[in-house]
């Protein structure tokens, strides 16, 4: 008997090297060498498919349904095993003792199991991932985007400056257009009214009497009558056949801030810090009813032919709908956040959008709905706003933006910035009032430099050189 040989002692560190060695000799060979493709597995992919296409088609019958749906029902579950469902035969095998066929091997180096399944399995699995297949496309169906309902803008061309009036010596604060479109004439801080050209942008007449800044203008279309409020809490009546003043209406505790005249009946509404729509016969200047309810100066004011006559927005951020009848309120605004200090109707729907610092908001007439924001935020205080036949909205801000919006959509496409004139600052350039002229392709706008800018619609632009950017809002405010 052979004497054992001594074990030599192996320290931890010295089998971890051995370990590392025999680690490296075995992959160094292959390291960095792309793996040959499997001709065989290729094959069986191929395969799968083609039986997968085939399955599609056959089972798209009714009758294989039924009959798929028949022998399910009368076939009893076999449990499966590791890698395949068995067979018959691969079954009785296994009760007799023997090796289970589905862990032996093939010559290929596949498990026998999983290529000895009967047809019946290898339709059970292609069906269940065509089921599976289905399912996944109904899904994907599902989160497929659904296209926006919002309305898509009409394509507006850019408008651009084309004139600027020199003429007055202090603020230029409001603006009115003769019914015939052929003058206009501009209200002032240096206290005077001036009436100018439309075509040409000559001045044609200035007329004094008011002793403050003009705040408030509007040019009869049934009369040749002109009337004007101003800070000195005066209302006249112009007779533009004898350029002089005919009648004053005195009842305003302080300054006059807005004024309009009703479309169809011979009556002028004036509103200011008095807080305080007031309604006056425009022959006898009597103060036929007194309109109260605002807790703060009343800004702007518009009216219609129709219930709510009369609608006044004030700095105590509400907008009021009144019956002019009874004089009492139809129905008090309270979306805005800020001052609503400019209101548009639009000259063919019963609408109208009303301007506030934090927003601009369209409601829908006569109750006052609220139908939606527009999309941008102008993020200055807008001190006027305007709409022509078009559809084309403009909004005028104290930092001399006048921004361009589609009516429909409410989708902003276009930001344009006045320009003071020179020698004045540039902290100067606020507009105070706009106004289209009576065909919507002229715009005129009111200015802190002193100055009085037209506006037109750019002639050479067109879709292409001026494409539409418009992304459609995920979700609205509702209020």
């Amino acid at each position: 008997m052979e004497t054992d040989l001594p074990i030599e002692p192996q320290s931890l560190k010295k089998l971890s090297f051995k370990s590392l060695k025999r680690s490296l000799d075995l992959f160094s060979p292959t390291h960095g060498q792309i793996r040959p493709p499997d001709g065989e597995s290729a094959k069986i992919r191929i395969s799968h498919k083609l039986n997968s296409e085939y399955v599609r088609v056959t089972t798209s019958s009714p009758e294989h349904a039924a009959n798929a749906a028949k022998s399910q029902a009368q076939q009893a579950p076999t449990p499966s095993n590791a890698l395949a469902l068995p067979g018959p035969q691969q079954s009785n095998d296994t009760q007799m003792g023997g090796p289970p066929q589905d862990l032996v091997s093939s010559s290929t180096g596949q498990p026998r199991g999983a290529t000895d399944v009967g047809g019946q399995g290898r339709s059970s699995a292609i069906v269940s991932s065509h089921i599976s297949s289905e399912r996944n496309m109904s899904t994907s169906a599902i989160m497929e985007r659904i296209p926006s309902r919002w309305p898509r803008p009409v394509w507006h061309a850019p408008w651009k400056n084309y004139r600027v009036i020199s003429g007055h010596l202090g603020w230029v604060r409001s603006v009115a257009i003769d019914p015939s479109n052929t003058w206009f004439c501009t209200g002032s801080a240096d206290r005077t009214i001036k009436i100018w050209d439309l075509a040409s942008g000559r001045l044609k007449l200035t007329l004094t009497g008011h002793i403050d800044q003009v705040r408030g203008l509007a040019v009869s279309n049934k009369h040749t009558y002109m009337f004007s409020a101003g800070d000195d809490k005066l209302v006249k009546c112009w007779d533009l056949e004898q350029n002089k003043v005919i009648r004053s209406y005195h009842g305003h505790l302080s300054g006059v801030y807005c004024l309009a005249l009703h479309p169809t009946i011979d009556i002028l509404l004036t509103g200011g810090r008095d807080s305080v729509c007031r309604v006056w016969d425009i022959r006898s200047k009597a103060q036929i009813r007194t309109l109260p309810g605002h807790d703060n100066t009343v800004c702007s004011v518009f009216t219609r032919p129709t219930d709510p006559q009369v609608i006044t927005g004030s700095h105590d951020s509400t907008i009021k709908l009144w019956d002019l009848r009874t004089g009492k309120t139809m129905s008090t605004l309270t979306h805005h956040k800020k001052s609503v200090r400019a209101m548009a109707p639009h000259p063919t729907e019963d609408c109208f959008v009303s301007a506030s610092a934090e927003n601009i908001k369209k409601f829908r007439l006569p109750r006052g709905e609220f139908m939606h924001n527009m999309l941008s935020q102008q993020k200055t205080i807008i001190n006027a706003a305007a709409v022509n036949e078009e559809g084309v909205l403009a909004t005028a801000g104290d930092n001399g933006s006048l921004w361009f919006w589609d009516w429909t959509s409410g989708h902003n496409f276009q930001q344009a910035q006045t320009i003071v004139q020179p020698g004045s600052l540039e902290s100067e350039a606020g507009i105070y009032s706009i106004m289209y002229d009576l065909t919507g392709s002229r715009l005129i706008t009111c200015e802190a430099d002193k100055t009085i800018k037209m506006w037109k619609e750019d002639e050479t632009a067109t879709p292409e050189t001026h494409p539409l950017h418009f992304k459609p809002p995920r979700d609205m405010r509702r209020f």
